[in-house]
């Protein structure tokens, strides 16, 4: 038994850990690949530059070609140049079921001819049909790429989206044990054009979805077309043990943007929720100005990660 000053020394050494909380740092920064580089070694020179231990992947930049789709060979080229470069991936980006699934119909009806609606039936019909083989491979790619997480979708989104709440559940359950063969988790995405858009709808799929293997990727910017403000409301409701990844985009990070979004209160809350994931860079700027907006917003993510 400790006495005196031993005991005090083993009490000041227990406090800490006893008080001890999260801390989000520059450790849990990443960027998507595509959107911080033209090419994938100007994005690790990005990287580099600001110091990321972790990136996101989604295309090779040059390629615009999915890396979770590449043949075998170039996914372990690619997993070895990272490696080299010291470089980790968070979080592997697909478009995994992002597309109008059978027996549902678009929110927003497209222009077509019958010819043209008969050829977009026939395509998303064949994408739906390799739906487990594509899962397959994309957990397969992110093996080789050293990454446990992987992001999917829920169909394009329809006028009225919780009706597609059962058709998602028994997708994504026909899913899981593909993933959790492979010891990856499957992270859904809100995002404005799929049936799971904002934060409410995320904490509905959630909670008739309790499988380990399915998360979810939280990304408030694409809620703001849905009508949602992410801060504090979107964020109240999120399930937090299950927010797997986010992601900031430059449009809610930079200061004269009209969709600016109070990511410094939501990285605060993150750091009281216990949050130890990634939050991942995704420019998202389509006017010639993606990288230069790149390095404006790792900028801002790196103050106000100083700042916390």
């Amino acid at each position: 038994m400790l006495t005196g000053a031993s005991a005090i020394l083993g009490a000041v050494a227990a406090a800490p850990l006893q008080g001890a909380r999260s801390h989000i740092t520059k450790a849990n920064i990443s960027a998507i690949t595509d959107e911080i580089g033209l090419t994938q070694a100007d994005a690790i020179a990005f990287a580099h530059q600001y110091g990321l231990q972790w990136v996101e992947l989604r295309n090779i930049p040059e390629l615009k070609k999915e890396v979770a789709f590449l043949p075998e060979p170039e996914i372990k080229r690619y997993a070895a140049q990272l490696a080299a470069e010291k470089l980790k991936v968070s979080f592997l980006n697909t478009g995994l079921l992002k597309f109008t699934w059978p027996g549902t119909e678009p929110a927003r009806l497209r222009k077509e001819t019958p010819e043209q609606r008969a050829t977009r039936l026939a395509a998303e019909l064949k994408r739906w049909e390799k739906r487990k083989d594509d899962v397959t491979a994309a957990c397969n790619a992110a093996n080789i790429l050293g990454v446990d997480k992987l992001r999917i979708f829920t169909g394009t989104r329809v006028a009225e989206a919780e009706t597609t709440y059962k058709l998602i559940v028994q997708t994504m359950e026909e899913l899981t044990p593909i993933a959790e063969k492979a010891k990856v988790k499957l992270l859904i995405e809100n995002e404005n054009s799929q049936n799971i858009g904002t934060s409410v709808e995320t904490r509905d799929i959630m909670a008739m979805l309790p499988s380990k293997w399915i998360g979810f990727n939280w990304d408030p910017q694409n809620a703001l077309p849905l009508k949602e403000v992410p801060w504090p409301t979107g964020f109240s409701v999120l399930p937090k043990d299950r927010m797997l990844n986010a992601q900031f985009k430059a449009k809610g990070l930079l200061e004269d943007s009209p969709e600016k979004i109070d990511w410094l209160s939501i990285l605060k809350q993150m750091e009281k929720d216990g949050y130890k994931g990634h939050i991942g860079l995704e420019t998202h700027f389509f006017d010639g100005t993606l990288i230069e907006k790149a390095h404006l917003s790792m900028k801002i993510i790196m103050h106000m990660v100083g700042q916390l």
